[in-house]
């Protein structure tokens, strides 16, 4: 397994560990695909996998509707998508993706979070050179399916890594760009998508000690509690 499996291992679903927390997430996520690509999900490629998701969720149709009319409603200032990053205790590299309907909240919250954890934040820009962004999607099981002709068939389609988890699903990496057309092959040849989202994979690993890796998973903890966080990223080592 490559770099992709390495990290999905480490950090699979880690920071979605509350229902509450899945909810707000992926509402924020359908408002901003809706905004970005039309409310209607039969044209919304990106929207019609986070409806699905939802569902595996168990998340009730009035939150999915409500998060797709707030993109249209005119009368909302809506969420903006920004990155902030910055190193914590010991060198580790920490990108912290947000949506927020204010900035000035958020960026307050993020720094001070940072400071009296032993971290700086930094410049935004200053760690994209250390992360790949990636499309990774998770399929279920498919009688008759050969991996490693799967893995050929697709890596036309952009994708450079593919394998299985614990529990059989198929886990396929893939170039940022190339997510639509991943999801279109998917759709068109009768997979079952059971989540789709983007992840930064480091390209390099930091090694801590087990107290050093304490002091920074506090900061990256008190970072996730924050409502409009959703996700964050590091460079450090399981």
């Amino acid at each position: 397994m490559g770099r992709a499996f390495e990290y999905r291992k480490a950090t699979k679903l880690k920071r979605w560990g509350h229902m509450a927390r899945v909810f707000t997430k992926l509402g924020k996520e359908i408002t901003i695909a809706a905004r970005d690509g039309g409310p209607d999900p039969d044209s919304n490629p990106r929207l019609r996998v986070l409806i699905q998701q939802c569902k595996k969720e168990n998340m009730p149709k009035e939150n999915i509707e409500r998060a797709i009319k707030k993109a249209t409603d005119k009368s909302s200032e809506g969420y903006k998508e920004i990155n902030y990053e910055g190193y914590g205790p010991h060198g580790i590299a920490i990108f912290v993706e947000t949506a927020t309907d204010n900035n000035m909240r958020t960026v307050a919250n993020i720094r001070s979070y940072f400071t009296k954890h032993g971290g700086s934040l930094g410049t935004q820009g200053c760690l994209q050179f250390l992360f790949d962004r990636k499309s990774v999607f998770t399929v279920a099981p498919k009688e008759g399916v050969d991996l490693d002709e799967l893995e050929l068939e697709l890596i036309d389609y952009g994708v450079d890594e593919l394998g299985q988890d614990e529990d059989g699903n198929i886990i396929i990496y893939g170039d940022f760009q190339s997510n639509a057309q991943i999801q279109k092959y998917l759709e068109d040849n009768g997979f079952e998508i059971n989540s789709a989202e983007f992840v930064r994979i480091p390209n390099d690993y930091k090694t801590l000690t087990d107290e050093e890796k304490e002091s920074v998973q506090k900061l990256i903890d008190k970072i996730e509690e924050d409502e409009d966080v959703q996700n964050v990223f590091t460079n450090m080592a399981e």
